[in-house]
Order: C-alpha cells, then structure tokens, then sequence
C-alpha cells in the first residue's frame, strides 16, 4: 500500500466511525448537534440516516471498491457538506466555534479525497 492508500482508508475509517455514532446514537448525536426532536420524532431517523448510514455506506464502499473515482465521490460527499455548512453559516447566522471547524474539516477531507484521487491532476 502507498501513503495515499494508508490516508485514503483512515479517512474512510473516520467517516465510518462518524457515520456509527451518528447511526446507533442519534440522541447523543443530536445533544452535541444542538438539534432537538419534534412531536414525530422524525428527527432521530434522520440523524440515523444523514448523519449516519450514510455516512457507514459511504465509507465501506469506497474501501470496498478502493478506485480513485470511489474516493472522489466520498470527497464530493464531504464538499457538498461543506457548502451546505457554509451556507448556513452565512444565511442563518450560524457561526460559531462548532460550526466553523466542522466546516474546516469537510472542507479539508474534499480538498483532499478530490485533488489526492483525482484521475489527470
């Protein structure tokens, strides 16, 4: 295995480990987020779905598949959040602390999984 395939299966680990914690504890998830349930409920199967399985099956594909496209598109994953995040920090003042460093590592992990993959570049 090169540096790239070591870096690229440690941010898959991360994303997985994220994506677990986010699946099989959405009430923890959801106290550190800030973000409450309503009458529904509907908010912790979310937070299972967006902020966790998806996250697991992002990871174990890319690891399954191990191309430089599969790891593109789990960074393009994490740029789409890091513009939704930036988003949100501009229209609904909410910046803070949190916020901002979330916003930086989603950032960092695209930049990286995309520009390190990227077939050409």
């Amino acid at each position: 295995m090169t540096a790239l395939d070591y870096v690229n299966f440690a941010v898959a680990a991360v994303t997985i480990a994220l994506g677990l914690v986010g699946w099989l504890a959405p009430r923890w998830t959801m106290q550190q987020l800030d973000m409450q349930a309503g009458p529904s409920n509907m908010a912790y199967t979310e937070v299972s779905a967006a902020s966790g399985c998806l996250f697991v099956g992002l990871g174990l594909g890319a690891m399954g598949l191990d191309q430089p496209l599969a790891w593109v598109v789990v960074g393009l994953a994490y740029a789409g959040a890091a513009t939704g995040r930036l988003t949100s920090i501009i229209r609904d003042d909410a910046a803070s602390r949190q916020s901002w460093t979330f916003f930086g590592c989603e950032a960092g992990l695209a930049a990286w999984l995309i520009l390190a993959n990227l077939p050409g570049v």
